[in-house]
């Protein structure tokens, strides 16, 4: 199975540390941030990996040839320019689509694959967000009811409809009637199994080599199925700051056990 991590980021917000490692690397409970995600990702069966790079990438290579994972792991290389997260995906197309041979026996190119950014500490249990992708979903998004100013917005059969900045009243829809008050408003939690269809859809729109996913997701959700997973008991750190680090030390542990 494929998986793609997001480890090309600047970490701006965990400066200084990310003045001279890449978030990737900043350790967390003694290991890199990178290690909890790929380790994570090996034990639920993911052995095909994705790993784009972009700030001190080197670094980020150097540590992946120095480790054995029990997986293949590709480097996506975007040291020329940082893509975002919907161009990142759509650059890295040929390391997480085998394209469909006929009558090719065991041909995956239609499986979807995993995207998990780097520094989400999670207890998520990737069988069970395996289970939850619906036949014909475009993707699957993992979000929970934690409080925060920005939200996706749901219907009662969990369908995207929409985003809302509850701080600013902002509100982005391609459906013009939306009534934010009448959705489901839920966090994303920056993991998403998507379907290898999302490439034509991408064409399809005319989104080119830098771009946002969910400025895609909002753009598509009204010609395709995008879903929400809203997992039990669900535990998240996002690693995105200092202030962060002692609470995923925490949750960290609590894994670890």
């Amino acid at each position: 199975m494929k998986a793609m991590i997001f480890a090309a980021g600047l970490g701006t917000r965990l400066k200084p540390i990310t003045d001279t490692m890449p978030k990737a690397l900043v350790p967390v409970c003694g290991q890199p941030l990178l290690y909890h995600v790929i380790t994570k990702l090996v034990a639920a069966g993911y052995d095909d990996l994705v790993v784009n790079v972009h700030h001190f990438p080197d670094q980020i290579i150097h540590y992946l040839h120095s480790h054995d994972f029990g997986a293949h792991i590709a480097v996506s290389d975007e040291r020329d320019f940082l893509r975002e997260t919907g161009g990142g995906i759509k650059y890295a197309r040929p390391l997480l689509v085998k394209e469909e041979i006929p009558g090719q026996a065991g041909n995956d190119g239609n499986e979807p694959f995993l995207v998990h950014n780097v520094d989400i500490v999670s207890n998520l249990d990737l069988q069970w967000l395996r289970e939850r992708h619906r036949e014909g979903a475009l993707a699957t998004l993992v979000v929970s009811e934690r409080k925060t100013q920005r939200y996706f917005l749901f219907d009662e059969d969990n369908r995207l409809k929409g985003w809302t900045n509850i701080a600013t009243g902002e509100v982005r829809s391609p459906f013009p009637d939306i009534d934010p008050e009448r959705c489901r408003k839920l966090a994303f939690a920056g993991i998403h199994l998507i379907s290898p269809a999302i490439f034509d859809a991408f064409d399809r729109y005319g989104f080119g080599d830098r771009f946002s996913i969910v400025d895609f997701y909002l753009r598509a959700c009204a010609d395709y199925p995008i879903y929400a997973a809203v997992p039990p008991d669900f535990t998240l750190v996002d690693v995105g700051k200092k202030e962060t680090l002692s609470e995923a030390e925490r949750v960290c542990e609590v894994i670890l056990r």
